[in-house]
């Protein structure tokens, strides 16, 4: 690909998304594409296939595959190249997928476009099913996409995109929002192919981690521009452009608790714009004047590429700086208290299964199964596990959201289990909850400020309109929004802007607890750490607690305090965040912790991983069903440490000191 340039039509303005662009992919090679949303990672792989929408078109360039130029050929040629030559896996498998046709079918229409007939297509198909994977391939080409969890519908995804033997794989946040351990699963199987079939990569991802474990070759973009390049271990051993410098001085992890992460303020600017300096100057700390005057050149440095005029003359790469710390934040310790402003009681919600003309209930689904939890003002407890544990169940359990099947629920001490009508009012001004998808949880027919005041109406926080209103300009100027914004609609928003309002929403009713379901997933590393920022800064000033669901565990180390492990309905592990996640007693913490990819902090380092190779994997069986979860520990199926005894009885709860507690029979486990 060379000097790509894409244009999008905008009524009276032209956007420049893609901004000529260079890059190249060898056989068998995988390219990370690294930069925030909106820096135009997914509009250039949409450019090499020629899938612009209507509005855009590719103004200059060119795109070869094997030395032929793709933006010449005819679009009938095109169309052969398209899931055949290129493949392409897309960012979220379940809108990719059509929901009213079976997998067969639709892996089926991909093989029958490249020649193959029926009876072919469907050996094939199922061939492909059993290569990516998926047990039972016979039956499972049968079923629907809503009968596969995420990580099969994103294997799915994969068999298509393998169907036409393609030379290069394009992977757009391929894991996107997937759970750790099946993100590893799903990152091995596409290493395993590649190695297999020697195909070239486009890796398409905003996460660190996935790109030190994968990639061969990384480039940084921002702006629609490139702006480094080079091999992953000179990268992430040296990162040179300011701005790769500040994504890792953003990244979350035990060694930056207690201070504030150093996200690159501001947002990436408009690409309406004619840029006639470096596109990164008004966010750069280090900017001059020649920055907004002057597009800077590329500098060779050793095996990296550069653009910024602070390489002039420059023939070495510079050391990497020191993290830029701050002071641990004195107030996010004032009025912490031991004394729970919530607590959960052995918490059970049981889902009955009904069957028959007559719905006779013919089972439950164990969704929550005695689940005990204690969170203190000013505290942060993490709820992580796989998706499918229950995680979220308990959170809207606490909320009322859904109907416990037993436990209690205590409030300030107060036993709030049997509330139910204006009793419930206490508990919702109390317990606030943001959900993972700001935009499906935002009405798109309201304005921002409407969503806002909605529950201060509801709830009787406000009386009068104008103290509402001076509630809501407080409120989004709070969370890093201005006044105004009140009267746009949340589809005016990027995603990181959107989470900030369904915070100032949360807040809008003063609560003491708010119930955080994955806030951060599918989110930017910068605009992640600017939600981290709030959420601290929040819980310094106002002694919140928070309910912290996530599968994010490099999260958890630099936000929580306490984690509970759960693991198909049951807490597994609990306790302090350094005791457990830096010394975990029970097998599946530990397989959770092996499943994370790390960016490499040396790239010298006998602990740096190579592309498609990772610290030993937690055992590849997906969850069991809540509906009938393995007899004695509901682990063992999984475990590399199973015994006779872990098949017939439930481990009890094992204390380990300090707060630490896990479920295990092994205790030559513990460290």
């Amino acid at each position: 690909m060379t000097d790509l340039g894409v244009v999008l039509d905008r009524g009276d303005t032209e956007l420049r998304p893609v901004d000529g662009v260079d890059l190249s992919i060898a056989a068998g090679e995988t390219y990370a594409l690294l930069g925030e949303s909106g820096c135009g990672k997914s509009m250039t792989a949409l450019a090499l296939t020629r899938l612009l929408p209507d509005s855009g078109r590719i103004e200059r360039g060119e795109v070869r595959l094997d030395g032929e130029d793709l933006l010449r050929l005819p679009e009938s040629a095109m169309r052969k190249v398209r899931g055949g030559r290129i493949g392409m896996i897309f960012q979220e498998p379940a809108t990719s997928l059509n929901p009213v046709m079976t997998v067969g079918a639709q892996i089926v229409e991909a093989l029958a476009r490249h020649g193959l007939r029926a009876a072919q297509a469907q050996a094939e198909a199922c061939r492909l099913l059993e290569a990516v994977g998926i047990p039972d391939p016979v039956q499972r080409l049968r079923d629907y996409p809503f009968q596969f969890s995420g990580g099969m519908k994103q294997r799915v995804m994969i068999a298509i995109a393998l169907a036409g033997r393609p030379q290069l794989l394009i992977a757009d946040e391929p894991t996107t929002a997937l759970d750790v351990t099946i993100q590893a699963q799903v990152l091995d199987l596409l290493a395993q192919i590649q190695r297999e079939r020697g195909m070239g990569m486009l890796l398409i991802t905003h996460d660190l981690g996935v790109a030190a474990r994968m990639a061969h070759r990384v480039g940084i973009m921002y702006a629609g521009e490139v702006v480094e390049t080079g091999p992953r271990a000179a990268f992430f051993r040296t990162p040179l452009h300011p701005y790769a410098r500040k994504l890792f001085a953003a990244l979350p992890g035990s060694g930056r608790r207690g201070a504030p992460l150093d996200a690159p303020h501001g947002a990436v600017p408009a690409l309406d714009r004619d840029f006639t300096g470096c596109r990164f100057a008004e966010r750069c700390a280090l900017a001059f004047d020649r920055c907004d005057d002057e597009a800077p050149a590329w500098h060779q440095l050793g095996e990296q590429a550069v653009r910024c005029h602070l390489y002039e003359g420059v023939n070495t790469p510079h050391a990497h700086p020191p993290a830029l710390g701050v002071a641990l934040a004195a107030a996010l310790h004032r009025g912490r208290s031991a004394t729970p402003v919530l607590e959960v009681q052995d918490l059970s919600v049981h889902f009955p299964v009904r069957k028959g003309l007559l719905r006779r209930t013919v089972g439950h689904v164990r969704a929550v199964d005695g689940v005990s939890l204690r969170l203190a003002p000013g505290r942060t407890l993490a709820l992580v596990g796989e998706s499918g544990c229950g995680k979220t169940t308990v959170g809207k359990a606490i909320l009322k959201l859904i109907k416990a099947s037993t436990g209690e629920l205590f409030l300030d001490g107060e036993n709030i289990s049997a509330y139910h009508g204006e009793q419930l009012h206490a508990l919702r001004t109390a317990v606030q909850m943001v959900f993972q998808d700001p935009f499906a949880s935002l009405n798109p027919r309201m304005r921002v400020g409407d969503i806002i005041e909605e529950g201060m109406i509801s709830l009787d926080v406000e009386a009068s309109a104008r103290a509402r209103q001076l509630r809501i300009a407080e409120l989004l100027e709070r969370v890093g929004l201005s006044a105004d914004m009140r009267w746009r609609y949340p589809h005016e928003f990027s995603g990181g802007q959107r989470q900030r309002i369904a915070m100032a929403r949360a807040l809008a009713v003063s609560p003491r607890v708010i119930v955080c379901d994955e806030p951060t997933s599918a989110l930017d590393v910068s605009v992640q750490a600017q939600l981290l920022n709030l959420m601290r800064e929040l819980q310094a000033e106002q002694g919140l607690a928070y309910l912290f669901i996530t599968h994010n565990l490099a999260v958890v180390e630099y936000l929580a305090d306490e984690v509970a492990v759960m693991y198909l309905g049951r807490i597994v592990e609990e306790g302090p965040v350094d005791k457990v996640l830096r010394a975990p007693a029970h097998p599946y913490t530990r397989a959770l912790l092996a499943a994370v990819p790390r960016v490499m902090e040396d790239a010298g380092a006998s602990a740096s991983p190579s592309p498609g190779k990772a610290d030993p994997a937690p055992a590849a069986l997906d969850l069991p069903s809540p509906l009938n979860p393995p007899g004695g520990c509901h682990f063992h199926p999984r475990c590399p440490h199973v015994t006779d005894v872990c098949r017939v009885s439930y481990p009890p709860v094992t204390e380990f000191g300090q707060g630490h507690r896990f479920r295990c029979h092994w205790p030559r486990l513990i460290p």
